[in-house]
């Protein structure tokens, strides 16, 4: 599936949830707040007052406004393909994710990690000119030199940029034209690489700033378990003066009416140094349902209820004491 590039990352809004207030509690007690719903204003009624008739007049819909509300489902900019195609598909590594210091054992993370076997296709993730392809022998994408290993750079329309690192061999050159999907090296471990896998950024504006990555999850076409397409969630956990707090969350999915929730995620907030976006956390893969984020800050428990779509993005943003 291909898509338009867009950089517009402020996201066309599509539907929101009714206003309801941020829960916040002594430990250890949590309250249950009620699932948001989804409102329009009602169409416009066409009306025909002359010869040819008027044209008829489109739905107004009201813009999702996150601080306003529980949660905002939007289309998000889903624009880029996964650069591990079936039948070698892998998913993002859920314990090293973008912005995360895998618990304090790690250097923040700058992309995603997607492993498997050496040697495994990797595909360019849109249309674009391969800005750089070769060894990356000094200090030029990152702040140490061999860094990344063998490594391809493309861009693409508006300033968006998308880097594959520790790759064992690259099938592409310099100033050469690609088309989403194409094949352009393979899986390794080159570099800085712990094990065979892709380390996937996406990057806007100063590509050789290490420091202007985006959360691919935020980027990549939402991937399908065989029935339907996952959905994902976006996250601001900020103070009064909206300054991002670091958390740990634990995220729980509610199927149907169930007062049990499916396997939990546990997702940390991003490093201070990187919460320099429109949120601190995000997480995709999710399946489409009711969701519970929880946390403890500063002696209380909050707790969100938020729904999450098939191909859709929600937003949420917390304030916090």
């Amino acid at each position: 599936m291909h898509r338009k590039l867009s950089i517009l990352l402020l996201f066309l809004l599509a539907s929101c949830a009714p206003a309801q207030s941020m829960t916040t509690l002594p430990l250890p007690t949590a309250t249950v707040i009620a699932t948001a719903t989804t409102t329009t204003l009602p169409e416009a009624t066409a009306t025909i007052t002359s010869v040819p008739p008027s044209p008829t007049t489109e739905p107004t819909k009201i813009p999702c406004d996150p601080h306003a509300v529980d949660y905002c489902i939007t289309d998000g900019h889903f624009i880029f393909q996964r650069p591990v195609q079936p039948p070698n598909y892998a998913s993002v590594d859920g314990t090293y994710r973008y912005a995360s210091t895998a618990n304090g054992t790690r250097d923040p993370h700058h992309g995603v990690e997607i492993g498997k076997d050496s040697g495994t296709p990797i595909h360019a993730a849109a249309d674009g000119v391969i800005y750089f392809a070769g060894p990356d022998k000094e200090a030029r994408f990152s702040p140490w030199a061999n860094f990344y290993g063998n490594m391809i750079v493309i861009q693409h329309a508006d300033g968006l940029f998308t880097l594959y690192g520790h790759l064992s061999k690259i099938d592409v050159q310099q100033g050469q034209a690609v088309t989403a999907g194409e094949k352009i090296g393979e899986m390794g471990h080159s570099g800085a690489a712990t094990g065979s896998h892709l380390h996937f950024e996406v990057r806007h504006g100063a590509v050789e700033n290490y420091f202007s990555t985006q959360n691919p999850e935020l980027w990549l076409i939402p991937e399908s378990d065989g029935h339907a397409y996952y959905g994902a969630l976006m996250i601001s956990i900020v103070n009064a003066a909206s300054q991002y707090q670091f958390a740990k969350l634990t995220i729980a999915r509610y199927p149907d009416s169930s007062t049990q929730p499916d396997f939990p995620y546990y997702l940390d907030t991003y490093v201070n140094t990187m919460a320099k976006g429109d949120e601190n956390a995000a997480i995709g893969g999710l399946q489409a349902g009711r969701y519970r984020i929880a946390f403890e800050l500063n002696g209380y428990l909050y707790e969100r209820w938020v729904e999450v779509q098939s191909e859709k993005l929600t937003q949420t943003i917390i304030v916090v004491k």
